[in-house]
């Protein structure tokens, strides 16, 4: 009797270890994102966008080489998520994209859009989402794009549940973001998520296949994930 009850004591210890354990984990993965966005908010919407848009980004985040990478592009129906001043929807836009520009300020959807009808750009969609969704409908577009973004998202293994029931069967996610070290560029380290927790979390959230891209960027790397 004396070994059962042991035994039982144990059983209830793992399972309420277990359940601290996977908390605690919920915990870290929202107080990160939530201190990645409030450290990108330190600074203004009109200062963000300068330094989004600037040479100096262009120089590390090498666009044309992105865009080369992603193969082609045309006629292809692509969300940009954390779109922010449009430094990628406009750009895949031009390749021929149909491009959903989603972010969940209402500023930077503002400024997009007046960059929109400014410039009179095409295949440019604009859509608001909340912070927990992508708000893609089934297998709405054939690829979801998320750059420099990553690490501002909450519980990401749900949220990129469904992100990938937003993609078709013969798309993709892919994913750049900055490597989890010292860098010239980019939010602080301990604000970054490393290669292997984005796969780990993304294999949670029922991706199976990856590529993986170190080589291309200098201070970042690219994930592709079906």
């Amino acid at each position: 009797m004396k070994n059962k009850k042991s035994f039982l004591f144990l059983a209830v210890l793992m399972i309420a270890t277990l359940a601290f354990s996977q908390h605690k984990k919920h915990q870290t993965k929202k107080a990160g994102a939530n201190t990645a966005n409030e450290f990108m908010h330190q600074s203004s919407t009109e200062d963000l966008i300068k330094r989004f848009e600037s040479a100096e980004r262009d120089a590390y985040q090498k666009p044309e080489v992105v865009l080369q990478y992603l193969g082609d592009l045309n006629n292809k129906k692509i969300m940009d998520i954390g779109a922010g001043s449009g430094y990628f929807s406009v750009k895949l836009a031009e390749k021929g994209a149909k491009v959903i520009a989603a972010d969940v300020s209402d500023e930077f959807q503002s400024a997009l859009k007046e960059r929109i009808e400014k410039n009179k750009l095409k295949n440019i969609e604009i859509r608001k989402i909340p912070f927990d969704s992508p708000g893609l409908s089934d297998q709405e577009v054939d690829m979801v794009l998320i750059v420099n973004t990553y690490h501002h998202i909450e519980d990401r293994s749900a949220y990129f549940i469904k992100v990938k029931n937003g993609i078709k069967e013969t798309g993709e996610l892919v994913v750049i973001d900055f490597f989890k070290s010292s860098l010239p560029v980019g939010p602080p380290t301990d604000h970054k998520i490393s290669i292997d927790v984005v796969i780990a979390e993304l294999k949670e959230a029922g991706y199976t296949s990856f590529e993986l891209t170190v080589d291309l960027l200098p201070y970042q790397y690219i994930i592709k994930a079906k």
